[in-house]
């Protein structure tokens, strides 16, 4: 239909992907586990330069990060504030503190000058948790010389960056670990799904194995770790399969779509972005004078059937964090009341342009 609604960012699949799942339930590895799985964890080794273990969810995997790091009652996590609040759910469920640190206005993404005000106060957190967000990838490297020299474990969230890159290192490729998500919005999909990432194999190792329940290597059921269920099914890992095959693909298609926007958006700013990091452009956000000029173009569209979402509301300003310790604020904020998330689905062609166009004119 033509008035059929224009979602943010909905996967993008096709008969590629249908095949590939079709084989994957022929092979009779539908449960859990499977060599599609071991396969996507090949493949996500090759694109993020790491050693990869696919789990059920990106939540799921930074649950696990903060099990490797035995996190606990009293122990201080230090987080981007503009992110989804499952950066920080993890930490929090484990009676984690969390800190919060603003975002750089020049970068888009954490504030390295107020990470290292946070850590001069907070000197035996437990780990930093920046995030990279909409595409782009964090400042790696002055990341993991500030968390070095405070000795304190760093963690990436490139849940919104797969497939980006910092000056030419792969997302998420830096600190102790990074996550990936594969949620249905993300830059690829594998319906839900997630993954541990990291330079450090043991760290994955550990992972794949408390993620299948933590059993030991007997024919009995052998347990001296609690685990969890966190496992990825064959099936899952078949679609993931497929959707890496089109990531060269997506990646072209969101930039195209990030430079229809800049056209028809010229007099406007977008979010930042660092010259050094190579962005998907997973969302593209346009940021507006104010909240009243961003109001009326998310009215427009919105009354044309066309989505639209705010930037992220800052975690420090969410009700469950209310009086949580905040290092700066007012940037994230900023981007927040100005910032508008335009639809970026890789499906998105000419129809859909003019649709937007029309509504917007």
């Amino acid at each position: 239909m033509d008035d059929a609604r224009i979602f943010l960012s909905p996967p993008w699949t096709g008969e590629e992907e249908r095949i590939a799942v079709e084989k994957a339930f022929a092979s009779g590895y539908v449960a859990p586990c499977g060599p599609m799985v071991d396969e996507f964890d090949r493949r996500l080794s090759l694109l993020s330069g790491m050693a990869a273990a696919a789990v059920s969810s990106g939540t799921a995997a930074l649950d696990l990060l903060m099990r490797e790091l035995e996190t606990g009652k009293g122990d201080v996590v230090i987080a981007s504030s503009l992110t989804f609040v499952a950066t920080v759910g993890p930490a929090f469920h484990r009676g984690a503190k969390i800190v919060f640190v603003d975002t750089d206005p020049k970068t888009g993404t954490m504030s390295i000058e107020l990470l290292q005000e946070a850590l001069e106060e907070f000197p035996h957190a437990k780990c930093v948790i920046a995030a990279d967000i909409y595409g782009q990838c964090s400042d790696y490297d002055r990341l993991e010389e500030v968390c070095s020299r405070a000795g304190v474990p760093l963690v990436i969230d490139a849940a919104e960056s797969v497939g980006a890159k910092w000056k030419g290192r792969n997302s998420g490729n830096a600190g102790m670990a990074a996550i990936y998500s594969f949620n249905g919005n993300k830059i690829i999909t594998t319906s839900g799904g997630g993954a541990v990432l990291s330079n450090d194999p043991g760290i994955v190792s550990r992972a794949k194995w408390r993620a299948q329940q933590a059993r030991e290597n007997f024919v009995w059921y052998e347990h001296r770790e609690i685990g969890f269920n966190y496992r990825m099914s064959n099936i899952l890992g078949a679609l993931g399969c497929a959707q890496l095959d089109r990531l060269g693909e997506i990646v072209k298609r969101k930039k195209k779509t990030n430079a229809f926007y800049r056209s028809i958006f010229s007099g406007e700013e977008f979010y930042p972005c660092a010259n050094e990091s190579e962005s998907t452009n997973w969302l593209t956000v346009v940021l507006f004078k104010n909240a009243a000029a961003r109001d009326a173009v998310e009215k427009k569209l919105s009354a044309a059937n066309i989505e639209t979402r705010p930037v992220w509301k800052p975690l420090h300003l969410q009700p469950a964090f209310e009086g949580a310790r905040t290092f700066g604020g007012g940037v994230s904020e900023d981007l927040f009341a100005r910032g508008l998330c335009l639809p970026s689905g890789a499906g998105m062609g000419e129809k859909e342009f003019a649709r937007i166009e029309k509504a917007l004119s």
